[in-house]
């Protein structure tokens, strides 16, 4: 649970933890996950976590048909 600096609480759960995009010199990873927020369906999550998963940043927070969407522009880059 963390409070979202508005006096509300924020209750989530990490489902799944798919992998590690990349690591800071802090120890902190950025990540993509499926996470539940307040009790909803889990979605794709990209965000920093520290190592224990109890502190978070800013992140984003994506349904599977973003998702979908996401692979097809990243499907259509030269990279």
């Amino acid at each position: 649970m963390v409070n979202d600096g508005k006096d509300r609480e924020i209750t989530f759960e990490l489902v799944e933890h798919i992998g590690i995009i990349s690591r800071d010199s802090k120890g902190w990873t950025r990540e993509l996950n499926r996470v539940s927020w307040n009790g909803g369906p889990a979605k794709f999550d990209i965000r920093s976590w520290d190592e224990a998963h109890a502190k978070m940043g800013r992140g984003i927070t994506m349904t599977q048909d973003e998702v979908r969407e996401l692979r097809n522009l990243f499907d259509g880059l030269e990279l």
